[in-house]
């Protein structure tokens, strides 16, 4: 077979030598052992969970090397493509501090563009129209029906899915046969001629899982689709040549492409970089683990953590205690050190499932939010509210002092020790609306009607908003005795059925008129931060 004309017939046209490519892409000046990483997103408009958790890995492994990471956006499938989508990856990912280099909409060094896949069809042609003429590539007229028919087959017979060995049909046809089909117009796709064996398995060395051991490819997978755009097989392997990728770390579902990818390079004569597959995300679903779902888990989506309002430091946090094994433990040590200073290794990346724990993500969003200044918190509430809050939100912004000394109380910032009550920027809001006009009873009293309108009564008769704490607990204490309640719990837990109650239990009565709620920051500094008129009017509204 003359397979120069039948590259030539098949892809028209003069395309630029090889060569040029390698000169137009040079090897990047970057020290030695410096890493070239990337995200690869495909522009579908979701992006997960599992995105960051592969963009901190690839961000902390190449600005730690002194190396690179760049967004390319592999868009060769269109109808998967969604408006505003690459707007929307970039958005997410530089709310979770993911500092790229150089990419798609990001700027930096354009000289390993361009960023988006369809914008390099002409390269990904001449690399497939020189397969064609070494015998390594194929066209094949297949049509759907036919390969579904065949998929049918191989699944009734319990063998492998896919276009290889005997039911490679195409692989087999003549040159005339070929011209036939297409003076006859038949549509086409172009295939990888594989050298592989699959009954054959080689060892290969994985970055995070280690040793693995892998068979050889026989799939003699689609290359360049009937439209001449690639396949991501294709590109990815063209692209990560070309722009210079050292290590690829993506996720454990690509491990069975591997031998496809391996292969592609081998066909085109490229050393291959060195990958990683990371562990899937799990969750505990009863007693099972499971891997996260876009179906039955919100908190897989990014958008998830942006509209629920957590700390994009936070989840950082969180999402590097899964990535690296002696990352808590660092962190615990030093909380105040940037991120960037933590001795990230790949060896420590785990090699099975990590197991993601809504749980723990919050209990680490408390800590971190109760380490910011009442003036970061201010501002974090505020740039949420702008972008998910509504009109009662934003009525907490009108008078910023006041908000200050709302968030020093409940912060604890006034204080000597920090209170961990606020999980998200969406929580924390809810839990101040009773400062402001959002004032409703959460909590149900413990007491009978008659008992809360005697306390709020008793204590109304004596309430005096110039008092200090210690004059104003003292009333308090005064309304609790006069009702039958100890004044002093070391009475109370002395003989308990002596009283009706403790003074903890007036106290609670109190909190939850004025704030709804059981539990709540120092109930005289609420007061105190609420003023006279609203507290009385809480106060008596209560006794209706």
């Amino acid at each position: 077979m003359d397979f120069n004309a039948l590259a030539e017939r098949l892809l028209p046209g003069e395309y630029p030598a090889l060569e040029t490519f390698e000169k137009r892409y040079p090897q990047r000046d970057l020290p030695a052992k410096a890493e070239v990483t990337r995200l690869a997103p495909s522009p579908t408009g979701f992006i997960h969970l599992g995105n960051l958790f592969v963009a901190i890995a690839n961000e902390r492994i190449a600005h730690q090397s002194g190396g690179r990471l760049f967004l390319r956006i592999e868009d060769t499938d269109l109808k998967r493509k969604v408006d505003g989508a690459v707007e929307a990856v970039i958005s997410a990912l530089d709310y979770f501090d993911i500092r790229f280099d150089e990419g798609a909409q990001i700027g930096g060094d354009e000289t390993y563009g361009p960023w988006y896949q369809r914008q390099r069809a002409d390269i990904y042609r001449a690399y497939a129209k020189e397969l064609i003429r070494r015998g390594r590539a194929y066209p094949c007229f297949c049509t759907e029906e036919e390969l579904s028919a065949m998929r049918d087959v191989q699944t009734a017979n319990k063998e492998t899915t896919g276009y290889y060995g005997k039911y490679a049909k195409c692989r087999t046809l003549s040159e005339g046969e070929i011209c036939a089909a297409l003076d006859a117009g038949k549509p086409y796709v172009i295939r990888l001629r594989s050298a592989g064996d699959a009954s054959r398995k080689f060892v290969f060395h994985d970055e995070i899982k280690g040793d693995v051991n892998v068979s050889e490819n026989d799939q003699d997978v689609v290359i360049l689709k009937s439209d001449g755009i690639p396949t991501y097989h294709f590109a990815h392997a063209v692209d990560d040549h070309l722009m210079r990728t050292t290590l690829v770390i993506r996720g454990e579902e690509w491990l069975a492409s591997l031998p496809v990818h391996l292969e592609l390079f081998s066909a085109l004569g490229f050393r291959p970089p060195k990958y990683g597959h990371n562990c899937s995300l799990m969750k505990m679903d009863g007693a099972s683990k499971r891997k996260l779902s876009k179906r039955k888990d919100p908190e897989l989506s990014l958008s998830f953590y942006r509209q629920e309002g957590y700390h994009p430091f936070a989840v950082k946090v969180y999402m590097l205690t899964l990535l690296n094994s002696d990352f808590e433990e660092w962190h615990a040590k030093f909380p105040d050190k940037p991120l960037e200073e933590f001795p990230f290794r790949i060896g420590k990346m785990s090699k099975s499932g990590a197991l993601f724990d809504l749980d723990k993500l919050n209990d680490i969003s408390r800590t971190e939010l109760s380490r910011l200044s009442e003036g970061e918190m201010l501002a974090f509430l505020r740039g949420w509210t702008l972008d998910y809050g509504g009109e009662r939100e934003r009525a907490y912004f009108a008078d910023e002092a006041y908000l200050r000394e709302v968030l020093a109380l409940c912060m604890g910032t006034a204080g000597k020790k920090r209170r961990k009550d606020f999980v998200t920027a969406k929580q924390a809001l809810e839990e101040i609306g009773y400062f402001f006009s959002d004032y409703r009873q959460r909590d149900a009293y413990r007491v009978d009607p008659q008992t809360r309108n005697a306390v709020i009564s008793a204590f109304l008769a004596t309430y005096s908003h110039e008092n200090d704490a210690q004059v104003w607990f003292s009333k308090v204490k005064e309304v609790a005795a006069s009702l039958g309640f100890a004044a002093e719990m070391r009475d109370y837990k002395a003989n308990p059925d002596a009283y009706r109650g403790s003074v903890s239990d007036v106290a609670e009565v109190l909190r939850i008129a004025v704030t709804g709620r059981a539990n709540s920051p120092d109930l005289w500094s609420i007061m105190h931060i609420l003023g006279e008129e609203r507290t009385r009017a809480r106060l008596q509204a209560a006794l209706a």
